[in-house]
């Protein structure tokens, strides 16, 4: 399919976008131009990896796992090349500035590099650039969205170098080029500083679980809140002790004949429920009747239980149940446990703790299904102290898990206002 961007009516010149910076309101149209008058187009390429001379040298080789694809800024070499390597292989350079489209594999992905650079063959390289390229960098990225798209559900599995040589792309002056970059550059950097608190907090909740839990062989935490340093050793005890578990029966497993639309009867929780980082999300759901719903009344999902996924792949992974947003069971992958003798949030904080997972992995059943057993479960050993100090542990964590939340939500929004902001800074595309 043939990429042509602007094309559909040739007499049309130009085109103005829905939103304009005051300064170029009153300012001529966009002029439709062909790519290759504003740069030069070339591949990439890979040279033998059997040569050692052509390795470890201090130019920037990329393939497409290099580029992230929400950045187009953000570009990270995990390997380098030599001179030699350009001088007797496919590989070519690509003179700063210059624009990586990945036209194969990881098909999309737009980045723009201010170093001088080599790709992979899974590229196609602007260089030579004579317009703003960080502007040019944001307008592709579009276009190859679109592309990306359009193909969706074909056969097609990337996207040929003629047919990106074709494009007319839509222009202003350099002016209103590098007013639209710097706006959408300083938001992409807030994007990231964001991006990368969440990171930093994460890793801050990782550090702080290792000192308030005790480590490996010992019975108490490297740091106890004040109140409790003197309160001696954690209790050695079992899980089984302090939650009840629950999965389904097998004999009251479900058929496709029992799943349902949605409105039609309750979730029914799977492991693609529950995040890698210990949430659950309800965007895509498997609904099973009412009257098997019912049939199981020990599996009915409330608030305080923690789900832990217990065959497949994904096994190991956990959630505590903060909210629903109907009624909810559980699929045979995954068992319930609800705590006795125990606070929840310090529960769900003990399963995905080092302790627990070590015992999960040493329990887990070979073959082809992964598969974890209630009763070994049961029998993994915890550590445990008082309730009011896992009340406060709980808390400390809880508040570090909201700071993560808030920011994620503002993560998401700045995310959103980007998109739209792009929507209505660039004409719509045809």
């Amino acid at each position: 399919m043939k990429i042509d961007v602007m094309t559909k009516d040739k007499d049309i010149k130009t085109v103005v976008p829905a939103l304009r910076f005051p300064e170029f309101r009153d300012g001529e149209g966009w002029k439709r131009t062909p790519i290759l008058e504003i740069c030069e187009i070339i591949g990439g390429g890979t040279p033998t990896s059997s040569n050692d001379v052509y390795w470890n040298g201090d130019i920037p080789w990329i393939s497409s796992s290099d580029i992230n694809e929400n950045n187009i800024s953000e570009i990270t070499p995990t390997r380098h090349i030599t001179k030699d390597a350009i001088k007797n292989s496919a590989t070519k350079l690509c003179k700063a500035p210059s624009i990586h489209i990945v036209s194969r594999v990881g098909v999309g992905k737009v980045a723009f590099s201010r170093v001088d650079i080599c790709t992979s063959q899974d590229f196609t390289n602007l260089c030579n650039i004579n317009c703003n390229y960080i502007f040019l960098s944001y307008l592709l990225s579009i276009i190859m969205k679109q592309k990306v798209q359009e193909t969706q559900g074909t056969s097609i599995k990337g996207i040929a170098s003629a047919e990106i040589k074709n494009l007319h792309v839509p222009l202003p002056e350099i002016e209103e080029q590098q007013r639209i970059a710097d706006c959408l550059s300083s938001l992409d950097d807030l994007i990231s500083a964001v991006a990368d608190k969440i990171e930093t907090l994460k890793e801050y909740k990782t550090g702080l679980m290792q000192q308030l839990f005790p480590a490996e062989g010992k019975t108490t935490p490297a740091i106890r809140f004040p109140e409790f340093q003197n309160k001696g050793e954690w209790e050695e005890a079992i899980l089984g002790d302090y939650v009840e578990i629950k999965g389904r029966i097998g004999y009251r497993g479900y058929t496709i004949n029992d799943i349902v639309e949605k409105g039609e009867g309750a979730i029914s929780l799977s492991p693609t429920n529950i995040t890698d980082n210990g949430e659950l999300i309800f965007n895509k759901c498997t609904y099973i009747s009412w009257k098997k719903y019912n049939e199981s009344p020990e599996i009915m999902l409330d608030r305080g239980y923690v789900v832990l996924v217990k065959t497949g792949s994904s096994y190991g992974k956990s959630a505590l149940v903060k909210q629903l947003p109907q009624k909810t069971t559980i699929n045979p992958q995954i068992v319930i446990l609800k705590p006795q003798k125990m606070n929840d949030v310090f529960l769900s904080l003990l399963i995905s703790h080092n302790l627990i997972q070590k015992q999960i992995n040493k329990a887990i059943v070979g073959g082809a299904i992964p598969t974890l057993s209630q009763d070994s479960i049961s029998k993994f050993k915890i550590l445990i102290p008082k309730i009011e100090e896992q009340k406060k542990i709980a808390e400390y964590l809880l508040s570090v898990d909201e700071l993560i939340s808030d920011e994620t939500a503002k993560l998401d929004q700045l995310k959103t206002h980007k998109k739209g902001l792009m929507q209505q800074l660039f004409p719509k595309l045809q």
